[in-house]
């Protein structure tokens, strides 16, 4: 019987870690639709880098346990009578010499660990409530855990939206307490992947300083804490690999696009999202947020440039203006050999217009379903992937010259690139 059940539960774990990873952020189907052509959503996604594997780091799934473990309560958060932001628990070296034990001992009591639960819907038991027995409806259940760093002696918390995206209930664990606290939802941005909480105490909770990731360098050393795998307060290190890094990662409610991300080898696995990414002062110069996971040290934080842009913001609910994102408003697809006489072509290269969305600037400039794109701004096309870049690299308003093939005979057209966001604002 025990046999019977673990097989259950390791093929509802297997099933669940294929749901959470998204390999494809553009889709492009080869299969044909009656003439050969079938329309595929593959939609440009500006700033967004196709990268197989991303995943993010928070463990919704709860695939690594179904048991909640309770937070150290042996660490003592020191300097807890401070009022102000900063790291309140250890004396760094503001010339960046610390050593890595000495930022995890100043900045480990400003870590928190987020748990996030929703409610149940009906009595019986699920995935997530296996060992508990009669669940009944309107209670909650355990959603996801993740991580989070309190920025403000007062309570205030920042991590990832996808975080505490959903959630009905959402506990915060700050060592030295051993109850957790009941947090309060006060912002945040889909788009952006970033929450602020707000805890309520008798006494002010120790803090970290938001640092500048503009000043951080390429080989830079960093340290990342969070609690992954539901092992708390975890440390690890690295270097910073690379600045400026763009993906996107696909989930339940559409794509999130993400923009100047630094690149790190530091170690950072589900359970990690919304923890910090220090420099050796000991600041925070990101938040973790995604990882690769078929690569190894490939890991990615939201910079404290794009945080403290917005923080003000969530921390006021207030509606954080979305940036241009450049569009033409078409679906593409690859070209297959069993496509070239349908569309009156000789060769495979270019992509075909699968869809052309009405009022867009690709409609509005005379493209149309079942054209053939062959070359951009005098550069030739071979694929999707190819159009994709050029659009990536236009800015909104920018004249793009488009040569179409249609029935046999080639044909420029100019199109206007136009801002996904402000069309989508006028459609809502």
């Amino acid at each position: 019987m025990n046999e019977d059940m673990n097989k259950d539960v390791n093929h509802e774990m297997n099933k669940d870690m294929t749901n959470l990873i998204n390999l494809n952020d553009i889709k492009v189907d080869n299969k044909p639709r009656g003439s050969k052509v079938k329309p595929m959503f593959a939609a440009f996604m500006a700033g967004a880098v196709v990268v197989g594997g991303l995943m993010f780091t928070s463990d919704k799934m709860n695939l690594f346990g179904y048991g909640a473990q309770t937070v150290q309560t042996g660490v003592t958060a020191a300097s807890a009578n401070s009022a102000a932001a900063g790291v309140t628990t250890a004396s760094l070296n503001p010339t960046g010499t610390n050593s890595v034990s000495a930022i995890a001992k100043a900045a480990s009591p400003a870590i928190v660990k987020i748990e996030t639960k929703v409610k149940q819907a009906s009595t019986g038991q699920s995935r997530r409530n296996t060992q508990q027995q009669g669940t009944g409806s309107g209670d909650t259940i355990e959603n996801g855990i993740g991580s989070g760093f309190v920025f403000d002696a007062s309570g205030y918390i920042l991590t990832n939206e996808h975080v505490i995206d959903g959630a009905d209930e959402i506990d915060v664990y700050v060592q030295g307490y051993d109850k957790p606290f009941t947090a309060k939802l006060l912002g945040s941005s889909y788009d952006l992947d970033l929450a602020v909480l707000k805890i309520e105490g008798d006494k002010a909770f120790p803090a970290l300083k938001l640092g500048s990731s503009n000043d951080t360098q390429v080989g830079d050393w960093l340290v990342a804490i969070g609690n992954p795998y539901d092992f708390d307060y975890s440390v690890t290190t690295g270097v910073l690999s690379a600045k400026e890094r763009e993906i996107s990662i696909d989930d339940e409610q559409g794509t999130r696009n993400y923009k100047h991300l630094l690149q790190t080898d530091t170690a950072i696995n589900p359970g990690n999202s919304g923890g910090p990414l220090l420099n050796m002062n000991g600041e925070v110069i990101g938040i973790n947020t995604a990882v690769n996971s078929e690569a190894q040290g490939m890991g990615f934080a939201i910079p404290t440039s794009t945080i403290s842009s917005v923080v003000d913001k969530l921390k006021n609910n207030e509606t954080i203006p979305k940036a241009p994102a450049p569009y033409l408003g078409v679906s593409l697809q690859n070209i297959t050999n069993d496509m070239l006489q349908d569309l009156q072509i000789n060769s495979t290269k270019g992509a075909v217009v699968a869809e052309v969305v009405p009022g867009t600037p690709a409609f509005e400039a005379g493209i149309r379903q079942y054209d053939v794109i062959v070359n951009v701004n005098g550069t030739a096309i071979s694929t999707t992937d190819d159009i994709t870049k050029a659009v990536q690299a236009a800015a909104v308003g920018d004249e793009m010259k488009v040569t179409i093939s249609r029935d046999g005979q080639t044909k420029d057209i100019t199109v206007k690139v136009g801002d996904k966001n402000a069309a989508t604002s006028l459609q809502g």
